[in-house]
């Protein structure tokens, strides 16, 4: 089983996390993990938090001489601005975020004891653990990335762009967006939401390819792969839809055009066994068939707003405006870095879960072995 568990507040003295059941053997890129934390970071509309911290990783446990060694793995990400014990108290909690809801539940009188935690800050944690989980995968030729699709309501369309093509034009993006017309127009729209000291919300799309078939199953729920994947997505900070392949699009259509029909080709190299279309986004049954994975998420507006929404202070039980703390115009692009984490730590728990062994070597062994067995098929 691989499985994490991060620590630290927005403006604590740093952002921790441990992740355990990674094998032994796995080579630690700092590079690879430090331009992930930086893409986080990223994005046009972005506050100026981003201009004042700089992620980079600092591993304490697990990794010695450049690679894993057999224990858990912890790191830290060092906060610049530390301030939490200075930063002023908050009576007046935000619509959107989890303020009131979390002073009720902890009885606290306090929203900074609330939201220093609930922050999308601490993000960043999650990233440096997906990208551990992203080493693993790509030792065994698997790709995750992500983009975006929509902000604002402005679509941007990737339909027949390979993912070579995606990654190509997503690289000279200002919004993770490989659609150059689009993002042009969703710049615009950003601006205008600036002016008028309003919040973007939209889609991200999480891919992988390279992923073999049979990771995940049916016979329990907890172990649907789709399932899991929508939790770890629904996870994320404002994040409020998770849909696979698809997705609710299939509502709409006759069985005869939602279902991807099965082909094979005895001279195809491995898995002899393919799709021409991906409707169900690479998962049947709570499984990976052999095609990319898809799955997209829906991120609401930023709940804090230059023009504050109505609230309550709660000192004075009086109406009032609601808080305000810096932030985003919109944080799509930043979301679709947590997401692709998010997606990688499910897919290496689903991997391991198949050929897991204590060693790297053991695993490959495992795999290769699997994927002759499947190759005759």
């Amino acid at each position: 089983m691989l499985r994490y568990l991060t620590a630290g507040e927005s403006h604590g003295e740093c952002l921790s996390a441990i992740v355990d059941g990674l094998p032994a053997g796995l080579a630690i890129n700092e590079d690879f993990i430090n331009a992930q934390l930086a893409r986080r970071q990223g994005g046009y509309g972005r506050s100026a938090r981003q201009q004042i911290e700089t992620d980079r990783i600092h591993f304490t446990a697990g990794v010695r001489n450049g690679e894993t060694i057999s224990g858990p793995v912890a790191f830290y990400i060092k906060n610049k601005d530390a301030s939490i014990a200075e930063r002023p108290a908050i009576t007046r909690p935000r619509p959107g975020h989890a303020d009131l809801a979390g002073l009720v539940k902890y009885g606290r009188d306090d929203a900074r004891d609330i939201l220093e935690r609930s922050s999308a800050r601490g993000t960043a944690s999650l990233v440096g653990a997906g990208a551990l989980a992203q080493l693993l995968l790509g030792e065994f030729g698997i790709r995750v990335i992500s983009y975006v699709v929509n902000i604002g309501g402005l679509s941007a369309d990737v339909k027949d762009k390979t993912i070579e093509a995606i990654e190509a034009a997503k690289a000279e993006s200002l919004i993770n967006c490989p659609n150059p017309a689009a993002e042009s127009e969703i710049i615009e729209l950003i601006n205008r939401a600036t002016e008028n000291k309003d919040t973007l919300g939209g889609i991200f799309e999480v891919v992988a390819v390279g992923l073999p078939p049979g990771l995940g199953s049916y016979a329990q729920p907890e172990r649907r792969l789709d399932g899991r994947l929508a939790q770890a997505l629904m996870a994320i900070q404002a994040v409020k839809g998770v849909e696979s392949g698809d997705g609710f699009a299939l509502a709409t259509r006759p069985g005869s055009e939602a279902h991807d029909e099965i082909f094979r080709d005895a001279e195809r190299e491995g898995f002899k066994y393919y799709r021409k279309t991906n409707h169900a986004g690479g998962l049947e049954g709570g499984m990976t068939n052999g095609m990319p994975l898809v799955v997209r998420a829906v991120m609401k507006p930023i709940a804090t707003l230059g023009r504050p929404l109505k609230s309550v202070d709660l000192a004075e039980k009086k109406a009032s405006e609601a808080a305000y703390e810096r932030s985003d115009i919109t944080a799509v692009p930043a979301a679709c870095v947590v997401g692709e984490a998010a997606v990688a730590l499910v897919l290496a728990d689903a991997f391991l879960e198949k050929f897991g062994g204590d060693a790297l070597g053991d695993i490959r062994a495992a795999y290769d072995a699997y994927l002759k067995r499947i190759s005759q098929l």
